[in-house]
Protein backbone atom coordinates (compact mmCIF):
# COMPACT_ATOMS: atom_id res chain seq x y z
CA UNK A 1 0.00 0.00 0.00
CA UNK A 2 3.16 2.32 0.77
CA UNK A 3 4.24 1.68 -2.48
CA UNK A 4 1.46 2.25 -4.03
CA UNK A 5 1.03 5.75 -2.26
CA UNK A 6 4.53 6.64 -3.13
CA UNK A 7 3.44 6.43 -6.78
CA UNK A 8 0.44 8.46 -6.90
CA UNK A 9 1.71 10.75 -4.52
CA UNK A 10 5.45 10.85 -4.42
CA UNK A 11 6.38 12.18 -0.85
CA UNK A 12 8.61 14.99 -2.40
CA UNK A 13 5.37 16.70 -3.17
CA UNK A 14 4.47 17.23 0.42
CA UNK A 15 1.83 16.53 2.85
CA UNK A 16 0.25 20.45 1.51
CA UNK A 17 0.05 18.80 -1.53
CA UNK A 18 -1.84 15.41 -0.41
CA UNK A 19 -4.32 17.03 1.25
CA UNK A 20 -5.10 19.53 -1.67
CA UNK A 21 -5.50 16.34 -4.02
CA UNK A 22 -7.78 15.02 -1.99
CA UNK A 23 -10.03 17.52 -1.72
CA UNK A 24 -9.69 17.65 -5.28
CA UNK A 25 -10.39 14.40 -6.01
CA UNK A 26 -13.81 14.35 -3.26
CA UNK A 27 -15.42 17.71 -5.20
CA UNK A 28 -14.69 16.07 -8.32
CA UNK A 29 -16.44 13.27 -7.43
CA UNK A 30 -19.31 15.90 -6.56
CA UNK A 31 -18.83 17.61 -9.66
CA UNK A 32 -19.11 14.49 -11.79
CA UNK A 33 -22.67 13.80 -10.27
CA UNK A 34 -23.88 16.90 -10.94
CA UNK A 35 -22.31 17.09 -13.92
CA UNK A 36 -25.11 14.06 -15.08
CA UNK A 37 -27.81 15.04 -12.58
CA UNK A 38 -27.70 18.92 -13.78
CA UNK A 39 -28.92 18.22 -17.02
CA UNK A 40 -31.19 15.34 -16.21
CA UNK A 41 -33.10 17.60 -14.03
CA UNK A 42 -33.36 20.20 -16.48
CA UNK A 43 -34.57 17.86 -19.09
CA UNK A 44 -37.01 16.78 -16.30
CA UNK A 45 -38.79 20.05 -16.20
CA UNK A 46 -38.75 20.92 -20.07
CA UNK A 47 -38.13 19.94 -23.27
CA UNK A 48 -37.30 23.26 -24.72
CA UNK A 49 -33.96 23.40 -26.49
CA UNK A 50 -33.21 27.17 -25.35
CA UNK A 51 -34.23 26.47 -22.25
CA UNK A 52 -32.02 23.61 -22.14
CA UNK A 53 -29.12 25.49 -23.53
CA UNK A 54 -29.97 28.51 -20.89
CA UNK A 55 -29.17 25.88 -18.31
CA UNK A 56 -25.50 25.78 -19.83
CA UNK A 57 -25.42 29.19 -19.97
CA UNK A 58 -26.26 30.24 -16.49
CA UNK A 59 -23.45 27.84 -15.74
CA UNK A 60 -21.10 29.36 -17.84
CA UNK A 61 -21.98 33.10 -17.46
CA UNK A 62 -20.77 33.57 -13.80
CA UNK A 63 -16.89 33.24 -14.79
CA UNK A 64 -17.62 35.83 -17.66
CA UNK A 65 -19.05 38.14 -15.23
CA UNK A 66 -17.06 37.75 -12.31
CA UNK A 67 -13.87 35.91 -13.39
CA UNK A 68 -11.94 38.87 -13.62
CA UNK A 69 -12.99 40.07 -9.86
CA UNK A 70 -12.18 36.18 -8.52
CA UNK A 71 -8.59 36.82 -9.66
CA UNK A 72 -7.91 39.99 -8.22
CA UNK A 73 -9.73 38.88 -5.14
CA UNK A 74 -7.57 35.56 -5.19
CA UNK A 75 -4.63 37.37 -5.30
CA UNK A 76 -5.18 39.25 -2.22
CA UNK A 77 -6.63 36.86 0.62
CA UNK A 78 -6.02 33.80 1.66
CA UNK A 79 -6.11 31.64 -0.77
CA UNK A 80 -6.89 28.52 1.01
CA UNK A 81 -9.47 30.32 3.57
CA UNK A 82 -11.34 31.48 -0.24
CA UNK A 83 -11.64 28.23 -0.97
CA UNK A 84 -13.10 27.27 1.84
CA UNK A 85 -15.74 29.77 2.05
CA UNK A 86 -16.90 29.27 -1.46
CA UNK A 87 -17.12 25.70 -0.92
CA UNK A 88 -19.07 25.86 2.38
CA UNK A 89 -21.04 28.05 0.20
CA UNK A 90 -21.80 25.99 -2.80
CA UNK A 91 -22.58 22.88 -0.08
CA UNK A 92 -25.59 25.21 1.49
CA UNK A 93 -26.87 26.35 -1.88
CA UNK A 94 -27.07 22.45 -2.90
CA UNK A 95 -28.48 21.74 0.53
CA UNK A 96 -31.24 23.83 -0.50
CA UNK A 97 -31.90 22.39 -4.07
CA UNK A 98 -31.84 19.56 -2.74
CA UNK A 99 -35.01 19.97 -0.28
CA UNK A 100 -36.67 21.71 -3.23
CA UNK A 101 -36.49 18.38 -5.13
CA UNK A 102 -37.64 16.28 -2.33
CA UNK A 103 -40.58 18.83 -2.19
CA UNK A 104 -41.28 19.20 -5.18
CA UNK A 105 -41.24 22.88 -5.27
CA UNK A 106 -38.15 22.78 -7.74
CA UNK A 107 -39.01 25.06 -10.67
CA UNK A 108 -37.01 25.57 -13.75
CA UNK A 109 -36.80 29.09 -13.16
CA UNK A 110 -35.50 28.15 -9.56
CA UNK A 111 -32.97 25.45 -10.86
CA UNK A 112 -31.58 27.99 -12.93
CA UNK A 113 -30.80 30.25 -10.16
CA UNK A 114 -29.58 28.08 -8.41
CA UNK A 115 -26.96 27.14 -11.31
CA UNK A 116 -26.23 30.60 -11.47
CA UNK A 117 -25.27 30.79 -7.89
CA UNK A 118 -22.93 27.63 -7.91
CA UNK A 119 -21.28 29.28 -11.44
CA UNK A 120 -20.60 31.99 -9.44
CA UNK A 121 -19.11 30.60 -6.65
CA UNK A 122 -17.43 27.97 -8.14
CA UNK A 123 -15.79 31.18 -10.22
CA UNK A 124 -14.02 31.76 -7.21
CA UNK A 125 -13.06 28.25 -5.55
CA UNK A 126 -11.70 27.01 -8.79
CA UNK A 127 -9.91 29.97 -9.65
CA UNK A 128 -8.27 30.39 -6.17
CA UNK A 129 -7.46 26.52 -6.32
CA UNK A 130 -5.21 26.82 -9.38
CA UNK A 131 -3.09 28.85 -7.40
CA UNK A 132 -2.85 26.55 -4.51
CA UNK A 133 -0.80 24.29 -6.37
CA UNK A 134 2.52 26.42 -7.38
CA UNK A 135 2.83 27.22 -3.78
CA UNK A 136 2.72 23.65 -2.15
CA UNK A 137 5.55 22.15 -5.26
CA UNK A 138 8.24 22.59 -7.01
CA UNK A 139 8.35 24.34 -10.61
CA UNK A 140 10.42 21.21 -11.65
CA UNK A 141 7.40 19.31 -10.23
CA UNK A 142 4.22 21.00 -11.80
CA UNK A 143 3.56 18.43 -14.51
CA UNK A 144 3.85 15.45 -12.35
CA UNK A 145 1.46 17.67 -9.90
CA UNK A 146 -1.05 18.79 -12.24
CA UNK A 147 -0.86 15.53 -14.03
CA UNK A 148 -1.95 13.75 -10.54
CA UNK A 149 -4.62 16.47 -10.60
CA UNK A 150 -5.73 16.08 -13.53
CA UNK A 151 -5.68 12.01 -13.34
CA UNK A 152 -8.26 12.47 -10.06
CA UNK A 153 -10.62 14.89 -12.50
CA UNK A 154 -10.85 12.24 -15.38
CA UNK A 155 -11.22 9.46 -12.87
CA UNK A 156 -13.90 10.33 -10.09
CA UNK A 157 -15.16 13.34 -12.37
CA UNK A 158 -15.55 12.08 -15.97
CA UNK A 159 -15.65 8.30 -15.05
CA UNK A 160 -17.09 7.36 -12.01
CA UNK A 161 -19.32 10.81 -11.45
CA UNK A 162 -21.82 10.62 -14.03
CA UNK A 163 -23.00 7.09 -13.99
CA UNK A 164 -23.15 7.23 -10.54
CA UNK A 165 -24.85 10.68 -10.58
CA UNK A 166 -27.50 9.34 -13.79
CA UNK A 167 -28.30 5.93 -11.30
CA UNK A 168 -28.46 8.12 -8.26
CA UNK A 169 -31.42 10.73 -10.12
CA UNK A 170 -33.02 7.25 -11.38
CA UNK A 171 -33.44 6.35 -7.75
CA UNK A 172 -34.47 9.62 -7.15
CA UNK A 173 -33.31 13.31 -7.57
CA UNK A 174 -32.65 14.63 -4.10
CA UNK A 175 -30.26 11.63 -3.23
CA UNK A 176 -27.98 12.43 -6.22
CA UNK A 177 -27.92 16.62 -4.99
CA UNK A 178 -27.64 15.48 -1.62
CA UNK A 179 -24.68 13.37 -2.18
CA UNK A 180 -23.06 16.17 -3.90
CA UNK A 181 -23.62 18.80 -1.36
CA UNK A 182 -21.75 16.51 1.68
CA UNK A 183 -18.83 15.51 -1.27
CA UNK A 184 -18.44 19.04 -1.86
CA UNK A 185 -18.58 20.47 2.31
CA UNK A 186 -16.33 17.24 2.63
CA UNK A 187 -13.76 18.51 0.51
CA UNK A 188 -13.53 21.95 2.00
CA UNK A 189 -12.48 20.42 5.13
CA UNK A 190 -9.59 18.80 3.28
CA UNK A 191 -8.67 21.95 1.95
CA UNK A 192 -8.72 23.58 5.01
CA UNK A 193 -5.90 21.29 6.37
CA UNK A 194 -3.08 22.77 3.70
CA UNK A 195 -0.55 24.54 5.49
CA UNK A 196 0.75 27.46 2.83
CA UNK A 197 4.42 29.00 3.00
CA UNK A 198 4.31 32.73 3.47
CA UNK A 199 3.68 34.87 0.94
CA UNK A 200 6.20 38.48 0.53
CA UNK A 201 4.20 41.06 1.30
CA UNK A 202 3.01 43.05 -2.01
CA UNK A 203 1.93 46.93 -1.92
CA UNK A 204 -1.72 46.80 -3.63
CA UNK A 205 -3.29 49.59 -5.89
CA UNK A 206 -7.01 49.77 -7.05
CA UNK A 207 -8.59 46.04 -8.00
CA UNK A 208 -9.25 48.05 -12.06
CA UNK A 209 -5.60 48.93 -11.90
CA UNK A 210 -4.53 45.41 -10.99
CA UNK A 211 -6.94 43.67 -13.27
CA UNK A 212 -5.53 45.84 -16.06
CA UNK A 213 -1.97 44.77 -14.95
CA UNK A 214 -3.09 40.54 -15.57
CA UNK A 215 -4.38 41.66 -18.84
CA UNK A 216 -1.37 43.70 -19.89
CA UNK A 217 0.93 40.55 -18.84
CA UNK A 218 -1.09 38.03 -21.07
CA UNK A 219 -0.91 40.58 -23.97
CA UNK A 220 2.67 40.60 -24.33
CA UNK A 221 3.52 36.62 -23.29
CA UNK A 222 3.39 35.11 -26.71
CA UNK A 223 2.74 31.73 -25.01
CA UNK A 224 0.06 32.21 -22.80
CA UNK A 225 -1.82 34.66 -24.97
CA UNK A 226 -2.14 32.17 -27.74
CA UNK A 227 -3.27 29.72 -25.25
CA UNK A 228 -5.89 32.34 -24.41
CA UNK A 229 -6.86 33.61 -27.94
CA UNK A 230 -7.33 29.11 -28.54
CA UNK A 231 -9.22 28.69 -25.80
CA UNK A 232 -11.80 31.44 -26.72
CA UNK A 233 -12.08 30.41 -30.40
CA UNK A 234 -12.78 26.95 -29.76
CA UNK A 235 -15.44 27.49 -26.61
CA UNK A 236 -17.34 29.09 -28.95
CA UNK A 237 -17.90 25.81 -31.16
CA UNK A 238 -17.77 23.39 -28.46
CA UNK A 239 -20.14 25.38 -26.45
CA UNK A 240 -22.26 25.47 -29.05
CA UNK A 241 -22.73 21.76 -29.47
CA UNK A 242 -22.43 20.54 -25.79
CA UNK A 243 -25.01 23.05 -24.48
CA UNK A 244 -27.58 20.19 -25.83
CA UNK A 245 -25.61 17.44 -25.80
CA UNK A 246 -28.32 16.12 -22.97
CA UNK A 247 -30.70 16.34 -25.84
CA UNK A 248 -28.58 15.05 -28.53
CA UNK A 249 -28.34 11.58 -26.24
CA UNK A 250 -31.05 11.11 -25.54
CA UNK A 251 -32.86 12.02 -29.21
CA UNK A 252 -30.20 11.85 -32.18
CA UNK A 253 -28.55 9.01 -30.34
CA UNK A 254 -31.86 7.08 -28.29
CA UNK A 255 -29.63 6.89 -25.23
CA UNK A 256 -31.60 6.79 -21.60
CA UNK A 257 -30.16 8.49 -18.73
CA UNK A 258 -28.16 6.04 -17.90
CA UNK A 259 -26.81 5.88 -21.21
CA UNK A 260 -26.04 9.88 -20.64
CA UNK A 261 -24.09 9.20 -18.19
CA UNK A 262 -22.22 7.25 -20.07
CA UNK A 263 -21.25 9.19 -22.58
CA UNK A 264 -19.31 11.10 -20.20
CA UNK A 265 -17.85 8.05 -19.05
CA UNK A 266 -16.47 7.42 -22.44
CA UNK A 267 -14.31 10.54 -22.68
CA UNK A 268 -13.20 10.01 -19.32
CA UNK A 269 -12.08 6.37 -20.73
CA UNK A 270 -9.99 8.36 -23.58
CA UNK A 271 -8.59 10.99 -20.64
CA UNK A 272 -7.23 7.69 -19.09
CA UNK A 273 -5.71 6.89 -22.81
CA UNK A 274 -3.94 10.70 -22.57
CA UNK A 275 -2.47 9.98 -19.17
CA UNK A 276 -1.08 6.87 -19.98
CA UNK A 277 0.34 7.89 -22.76
CA UNK A 278 1.02 11.96 -22.31
CA UNK A 279 4.55 10.93 -21.11
CA UNK A 280 5.87 9.60 -24.12
CA UNK A 281 3.84 11.71 -26.57
CA UNK A 282 5.20 14.85 -25.13
CA UNK A 283 8.82 13.50 -25.31
CA UNK A 284 8.40 12.77 -29.11
CA UNK A 285 5.56 16.50 -30.11
CA UNK A 286 6.55 19.77 -29.87
CA UNK A 287 3.54 21.64 -27.79
CA UNK A 288 2.46 23.33 -30.91
CA UNK A 289 2.30 20.54 -33.26
CA UNK A 290 0.81 18.63 -30.35
CA UNK A 291 -1.91 21.74 -29.97
CA UNK A 292 -2.42 21.88 -33.94
CA UNK A 293 -3.17 17.92 -33.44
CA UNK A 294 -5.64 18.38 -30.72
CA UNK A 295 -7.61 21.32 -32.77
CA UNK A 296 -7.67 18.91 -35.75
CA UNK A 297 -9.27 16.03 -33.86
CA UNK A 298 -11.42 18.80 -31.97
CA UNK A 299 -13.18 20.06 -35.52
CA UNK A 300 -13.58 16.04 -36.70
CA UNK A 301 -15.01 15.11 -33.71
CA UNK A 302 -17.89 17.50 -34.22
CA UNK A 303 -18.56 16.43 -38.16
CA UNK A 304 -18.43 12.72 -36.99
CA UNK A 305 -20.87 13.50 -33.91
CA UNK A 306 -23.25 15.68 -37.16
CA UNK A 307 -23.03 13.01 -38.95
CA UNK A 308 -23.92 10.15 -36.64
CA UNK A 309 -27.14 8.23 -34.93
CA UNK A 310 -25.28 5.07 -33.29
CA UNK A 311 -24.05 4.92 -30.00
CA UNK A 312 -21.37 2.49 -31.10
CA UNK A 313 -20.20 5.42 -33.59
CA UNK A 314 -20.25 7.83 -31.20
CA UNK A 315 -18.88 6.60 -28.24
CA UNK A 316 -15.64 5.91 -29.57
CA UNK A 317 -15.51 9.41 -30.73
CA UNK A 318 -16.14 10.60 -27.15
CA UNK A 319 -13.02 8.60 -26.41
CA UNK A 320 -10.93 10.15 -28.73
CA UNK A 321 -12.80 13.35 -27.99
CA UNK A 322 -11.44 12.29 -23.94
CA UNK A 323 -7.87 11.76 -24.70
CA UNK A 324 -7.37 14.89 -26.94
CA UNK A 325 -9.04 17.35 -23.71
CA UNK A 326 -6.83 15.91 -21.15
CA UNK A 327 -3.70 16.42 -23.28
CA UNK A 328 -4.87 19.67 -24.13
CA UNK A 329 -5.79 20.16 -20.57
CA UNK A 330 -2.93 19.13 -18.70
CA UNK A 331 -0.12 20.99 -21.11
CA UNK A 332 -2.20 24.25 -20.96
CA UNK A 333 -2.45 24.42 -17.40
CA UNK A 334 1.71 23.36 -17.16
CA UNK A 335 2.87 26.06 -19.51
CA UNK A 336 0.83 28.91 -17.93
CA UNK A 337 1.75 27.99 -14.11
CA UNK A 338 5.10 27.72 -15.74
CA UNK A 339 5.36 31.51 -17.25
CA UNK A 340 3.40 33.14 -14.69
CA UNK A 341 5.22 35.16 -11.77
CA UNK A 342 3.32 33.74 -8.49
CA UNK A 343 2.05 37.40 -7.49
CA UNK A 344 -0.05 37.24 -10.64
CA UNK A 345 -1.15 33.96 -10.59
CA UNK A 346 -5.13 34.38 -9.98
CA UNK A 347 -5.44 37.81 -12.45
CA UNK A 348 -3.46 35.75 -15.05
CA UNK A 349 -5.88 32.53 -14.63
CA UNK A 350 -8.93 34.35 -14.42
CA UNK A 351 -8.29 36.26 -17.61
CA UNK A 352 -7.75 32.34 -18.84
CA UNK A 353 -11.13 31.81 -17.26
CA UNK A 354 -13.12 34.97 -18.85
CA UNK A 355 -11.76 33.31 -22.59
CA UNK A 356 -12.52 29.87 -21.48
CA UNK A 357 -16.50 30.66 -20.37
CA UNK A 358 -17.06 33.49 -22.55
CA UNK A 359 -16.25 30.97 -25.59
CA UNK A 360 -18.62 28.69 -24.00
CA UNK A 361 -21.42 31.67 -22.89
CA UNK A 362 -21.81 33.25 -26.34
CA UNK A 363 -21.21 29.32 -27.58
CA UNK A 364 -24.66 28.19 -25.67
CA UNK A 365 -26.86 31.15 -26.85
CA UNK A 366 -25.96 30.21 -30.30
CA UNK A 367 -26.78 26.24 -29.92
CA UNK A 368 -29.40 26.76 -28.74
CA UNK A 369 -31.15 29.42 -31.74
CA UNK A 370 -29.39 26.85 -33.96
CA UNK A 371 -30.97 23.83 -32.39
CA UNK A 372 -34.40 25.37 -32.22
CA UNK A 373 -34.27 26.24 -35.97
CA UNK A 374 -32.52 23.24 -37.40
CA UNK A 375 -32.40 20.41 -35.20
CA UNK A 376 -30.47 18.28 -32.02
CA UNK A 377 -27.49 18.66 -34.64
CA UNK A 378 -27.24 21.87 -35.82
CA UNK A 379 -25.29 22.98 -33.33
CA UNK A 380 -22.86 20.18 -34.35
CA UNK A 381 -22.62 21.24 -37.79
CA UNK A 382 -22.02 25.14 -36.84
CA UNK A 383 -19.15 23.63 -34.48
CA UNK A 384 -17.28 21.70 -37.17
CA UNK A 385 -17.60 24.56 -39.66
CA UNK A 386 -16.46 27.03 -37.00
CA UNK A 387 -13.81 24.98 -35.83
CA UNK A 388 -12.38 24.26 -39.20
CA UNK A 389 -12.30 27.80 -39.80
CA UNK A 390 -10.66 28.94 -36.24
CA UNK A 391 -7.89 25.95 -36.91
CA UNK A 392 -6.89 27.86 -40.52
CA UNK A 393 -6.83 31.61 -38.82
CA UNK A 394 -4.77 30.19 -35.77
CA UNK A 395 -2.43 27.71 -36.98
CA UNK A 396 0.12 29.84 -36.99
CA UNK A 397 -0.12 31.60 -33.15
CA UNK A 398 0.26 28.05 -32.49
CA UNK A 399 4.00 28.39 -32.88
CA UNK A 400 4.56 30.36 -29.81
CA UNK A 401 3.62 27.75 -27.50
CA UNK A 402 6.57 26.02 -26.34
CA UNK A 403 8.13 24.37 -22.91
CA UNK A 404 8.89 27.47 -21.34
CA UNK A 405 10.87 28.33 -18.31
CA UNK A 406 10.19 31.95 -18.49
CA UNK A 407 9.20 33.95 -14.97
CA UNK A 408 8.10 37.28 -16.71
Amino acid sequence: MGRIVETVVPARLGVGFRWLLASSWTSNLGDGIALAAGPLLVASLTRDPFLVSLAAGVQWLPPLLFGLLAGAVTDRVDRRLLVVVVDLLRAAVLVVLTLAVATDLVTIAGVLVALFVLGTAEVFADNSSQTLLPTLVHRDDLAVGNARMMTGFITVNQLAGPPLGAALFTAGAAWAFGTVAVLVALGAVLVSRIVLPPAEPATRGAVHTEIVEGFRWVRHHPAVRTLVLTIFSFNLTFGAAWSVLVLYATEQLGLGEIGFGLVTTAQAAGGIAGIAAYGWITARVSLGNLLRVGLVVETLTHLALALTTSPWVAMPVFVVFGAHAFIWGTTSVTVRQRAVPRELQGRVGSVNLVGTFGGLVIGAGIGGVVAQRFGVTGPFWFAFVGSALFVVLIWRQLRHVAHTDETT
